[in-house]
């Protein structure tokens, strides 16, 4: 199994658990396939990913291609004579490239395939306020996760927890199912199988497209564990946001952890409730968001209390502008 040719291909820090995974069960890894250097910052200076910063420090050959079907580099790739191409959290590939390897491409999701296909599953799942989601691992093929699965893992997602905080659990266990699919593939045990047999005829899949700037606006107008959900599955980033204002001025706020409080009121839906000094809730449908950490657009992360001392809230509701 450890002279399997492998070449893996990722950006962020979600892949850096698998590429670390496989160096340290002996893998051979033969290179690494990651995004071109971007500009980054004030200065624009150009920044490596996630994955490349690893590659480098673990003396493995780089290929940063702008283009997946420039010639040369598929060129590149057939000379490191791979058996198997592993990705995770790359870029969808052209049938040109998934097709190099004898035993295939294999793609590491984060969600239970096929359900939350698309490039912000975590996300997602907690947004839509799912109690359990996990990882699968399946052969890529000519449209964006849909191809044979291979295995799949189910995990907990805990009621008060964040995107964040479920990427760090899923980072570990993703690496070790590819691990285990690894094996899998070189012992023959496993059977790929069509998504479609994990699909009942009562079966709705969600959908798990990227987030955008709109995605991350409040409406005060729904219920608060939806917004409570939409906080922590947008925490730490991109973070949910709302506009403050009162008759001279405005503020984007963005909140990242939040308490949901279902309690009968009138007021109406953004109205800010605090005594200045020890809480901060706004009020929405059926209730309200007791706000815990915050950011003031120009200002660091801080909780609620530290927040109140260096704002005067009184007079400000929130809104969408």
């Amino acid at each position: 199994m450890k002279s399997l040719r492998i070449v893996f291909m990722g950006t962020p820090e979600f892949a850096v658990a698998t590429l670390g995974s496989l160096l340290m069960n002996g893998f051979n890894v033969t290179g690494v396939v990651t995004v071109p250097d971007k500009p980054a910052g004030r200065g624009r200076t150009l920044q490596k990913s996630a994955v490349k910063v690893f590659a480098e420090s673990s003396f493995l050959p780089v290929l940063q291609p702008s283009n997946l079907k420039d010639p040369d580099f598929i060129r590149q790739l057939i000379s490191m004579k791979p058996d198997i191409f592993i990705v995770v959290a790359f870029r969808m590939l052209p049938e040109e490239v998934w097709k190099i390897p004898a035993l295939g491409t294999i793609n590491l999701h984060a969600s239970l395939l096929p359900d939350y296909r698309g490039a912000a599953p975590i996300n997602h799942a907690i947004i839509n306020g799912e109690t359990r989601t996990g990882v699968t691992t399946f052969l890529i093929d000519n449209k964006i996760d849909t191809g044979k699965i291979l295995l799949r893992e189910e995990i907990n997602i805990y009621p008060f927890e964040n995107a964040g905080d479920l990427h760090d659990r899923m980072t570990k266990l993703g690496a070790r199912l590819v691990i285990r699919t690894l094996a899998g593939i070189v012992d023959k045990s496993l059977t790929p199988k069509p998504q479609e047999a994990f699909i009942s005829p009562d079966t709705v899949l969600n959908a798990a497209p990227k987030i955008h700037t709109e995605d991350c606006i409040i409406n005060w107008d729904c219920e608060a564990v939806k917004i409570h959900n939409l906080i922590r599955g947008l925490a730490p980033v991109p973070g949910a946001r709302t506009i403050i204002k009162n008759k001279k001025d405005s503020h984007t706020l963005k909140i990242f952890e939040s308490i949901p409080e279902t309690e009968k009121h009138s007021l109406e839906p953004g109205e800010i409730i605090s005594d200045g000094k020890h809480y901060l809730k706004i009020a929405c449908k059926k209730g309200f968001i007791n706000i815990v950490t915050l950011q003031l657009e120009g200002k660091k992360k801080m909780n609620a209390i530290e927040f109140l001392r260096g704002f005067r809230i009184n007079g400000f509701t929130a809104g969408i502008s």
